[in-house]
């Protein structure tokens, strides 16, 4: 037993770094603290604990993982300072050595917080707790909000692709996942807590079942019969894993929006190629094709990475001209970032910083013109939206079943409500639809 009296009347500030997995798994680590005792610290407190849950997607990542440290250790002078997250994983070391870090736990230890903090006595030197990657084996479920309206449901961990440019897996180990029934579970408590939508996170989640011979669909299936919550999105899937079967349930079903995000990071063939990905640019049009054949206005996000080594002037056009042919909605565009251990290292053509900023700028302009041909028909449309609670004196945001972001003045009853709504013309900064609740 873990005597917690040393946490009792503690405060805690969180500081997450990275993808839609990482806040799930911050908030589950602040759940654990709170049963031990310990409060979030309210604006401008000094907080005893400062957790952060860090990214190394890229080198910038990194960087703003060591940035977000300092602040908190200057912000929040003599507090016990956690380090969790990939780049606790890969780099402990380094880690450690920051200035005010007490404690640096990697993918296998973070679940397990409580075990490691002690009395919460600052330490001489960073203390670092990490296994090798052939250890990191544990699934530690997360279905948490924080403070936001929304539940990020973790289905999945892990993954065993190996893509030549991604230390995801040296990061976070390989493919694992718990049982549908657990997660079903978890679902099912959301909605007791008041939960009306569901956000599916993972590294691959289309890789979901490996560890308990089920399937990603499977889990659809299961978490579509679980009542109270009305809404699920699946955050990100791979091509090749989003199965046609999954298309048309999504297609039918009253709780799985239409609403897909899917990583292509490259037009091109050859640079897939280079990349290691499990698929080609045929495959990928023919699942955006059978997606709005099926759901003519879903809404289908995009991940695309600019720069990689390998990406001539020729196969980016390309890359470029294929991307321009998708009925797509959205972007998300990253630059190459160069990543110690990978694969893509071995590559010769390297293209230049102020190259890779160019496309960055052409595919985001070419993102816009997307987003606002979307958005534009559903102006005038009356549409259900789930809203997202907001700052005092400040609009408030939701978003349509089919993610198109509507602004409507701030009332907080409506925070986690879904009121009808008729969509109007753009706000001031084009990030919204104003709205207008009926």
């Amino acid at each position: 037993m873990i005597d917690t009296t040393v946490f009792q009347d503690k405060t805690a500030v969180y500081y997450t770094l990275g993808c839609k997995l990482n806040f799930s798994e911050t908030s589950t680590i602040g759940k654990i603290l709170r049963e031990a005792g310990v409060r979030t610290s309210r604006k401008g407190e000094k907080a005893d604990i400062c957790v952060v849950n860090t990214c190394s997607v890229t080198e910038m990542a990194d960087k703003k993982c060591r940035q977000a440290i300092n602040r908190l250790v200057k912000q929040h002078p003599g507090a016990f300072v956690v380090v969790t997250g990939c780049y606790a994983q890969l780099k402990p070391g380094d880690v450690s050595k920051i200035d005010g870090v007490d404690l640096v736990l990697g993918a296998e230890q973070k679940s397990d917080l409580l075990h490691y903090l002690g009395n919460l006595q600052k330490h001489q030197e960073g203390e670092a707790h990490t296994s090798a990657l052939k250890d990191i084996r544990s699934f530690a479920p997360s279905c948490s909000r924080g403070d936001r309206t929304r539940f990020f449901l973790k289905v999945q961990d892990g993954c065993d692709y190996y893509c030549s440019y991604c230390t995801i897996p040296l990061a976070r180990g390989r493919s694992r996942n718990g049982t549908v029934a657990s997660m079903v579970e978890q679902a099912r408590t959301a909605a007791v807590e008041g939960g009306k939508e569901i956000v599916l996170t993972g590294v691959n989640i289309g890789d979901f079942g490996k560890s308990t011979g089920e399937t990603f669909f499977d889990l659809v299936k299961a978490l579509d019969e679980v009542e109270g919550i009305e809404r699920y999105r699946i955050s990100s899937i791979e091509p090749n894993l989003l199965t046609d079967e999954i298309i048309e349930f999504v297609s039918r079903s009253r709780r799985f929006m239409p609403h897909f995000h899917i990583p292509l990071q490259s037009g091109s063939d050859d640079v897939l190629a280079l990349m290691r990905r499990r698929y080609d640019t045929a495959l990928f049009a023919s699942k955006i094709s059978r997606i709005k054949e099926v759901m003519p206005d879903a809404f289908i996000g995009v991940d695309v990475i600019v720069g990689t080594r390998g990406e001539t002037e020729e196969f980016f056009e390309n890359a470029y001209r294929f991307i321009e042919s998708l009925d797509i909605t959205q972007l998300h565009v990253f630059s190459y970032s160069e990543r110690p251990g990978t694969q893509a290292l071995k590559i010769d053509h390297v293209v230049t910083p102020d190259e890779k900023h160019k496309r960055s700028q052409r595919l985001l302009a070419l993102s816009e013109e997307k987003t606002k041909a979307f958005y534009t028909p559903h102006i005038g449309q009356t549409m259900s939206v789930l809203m997202e609670k907001s700052k005092p004196g400040t609009p408030m945001h939701g978003f349509t079943a089919n993610y198109i972001r509507v602004e409507v003045e701030n009332e907080p009853s409506l925070d986690n409500q879904l009121v009808t709504v008729r969509l109007g013309e753009w706000n001031e900064d084009e990030t919204a639809l104003k709205g207008t609740i009926l």
